[in-house]
């Protein structure tokens, strides 16, 4: 008879059918993907309001940096997972991510339009990710094959932003922005529809991708917004 036990949230374990414990760490995700935004909202907020930047004027090492607290975040994620603290470093990834977040809401709110850009660019993410979920939760396509081909894509974006950031291209800023939406919404698809057939069993860390992807989407927006659409006037 085949074992139904599985592992779920904080790691207990329920005498349940598959199907119910996909939609169990479904509902979890995304209640915990909303209860997210609250820290980094809150994190944007601090950072705008105290200025924050994080090795300003040097961002070769800043880069360094931010990529080594993420990556300490990630570990620490993944080794507590399967209990309350990992829920707590999740919320507090995203609130240091919202810090991360403040530079560009505070360039954006430089416009005199961009209270308006920011309320468009979360109006969008929340767009493409209604969009992507419910392709992920209905469709009988099988993405799993696009995992690959979206790795290798955000390595390419991460070695053409370093590049960048000594290039100082406006139109490779704009190709990186656009490519990313594209590549993250994309995530979104592969990363909710991991949960959807059970690939992902804990919410944590299937809230943890989700973020990263919504993340970058709102970011990537939010900059051409205010490429294209910023009024200084």
């Amino acid at each position: 008879m085949d074992n139904k036990l599985n592992t779920y949230g904080f790691g207990n374990a329920g005498s349940v059918t598959d199907v119910t414990v996909r939609n169990r760490v479904l509902r979890n995700t995304y209640w915990l993907l909303a209860i997210s935004m609250i820290p980094t909202v809150l994190g944007a907020w601090i950072g705008v309001v105290s200025g924050f930047s994080l090795m300003a004027g040097r961002p070769g090492l800043s880069l360094i940096l931010f990529l080594g607290i993420a990556f300490a975040f990630f570990y620490g994620i993944e080794k507590t997972k399967n209990s309350g603290m990992g829920v707590v470093l999740l919320l507090a990834f995203t609130f240091f991510m919202g810090l991360m977040l403040s530079r560009l809401i505070n360039a954006t709110l430089q416009f005199s339009n961009g209270p308006a850009l920011i309320m468009y660019a979360f109006g969008g993410t929340a767009a493409v990710f209604g969009a992507m979920a419910t392709v992920a939760t209905v469709s009988k396509r099988d993405f799993s094959g696009l995992g690959k081909f979206l790795f290798v894509g955000v390595i390419l974006l991460l070695l053409a932003s370093v590049a960048n950031i000594w290039l100082q291209l406006p139109s490779l800023m704009i190709t990186v922005s656009v490519i990313a939406i594209g590549i993250f919404s994309a995530y979104i698809l592969f990363d909710v529809q991991r949960v959807v057939n059970g690939g992902e069993t804990n919410y944590v860390t299937a809230t943890l991708a989700i973020y990263l992807d919504v993340y970058n989407v709102f970011a990537n927006l939010l900059a051409l917004l205010g490429i294209f659409g910023g009024n200084r006037d």
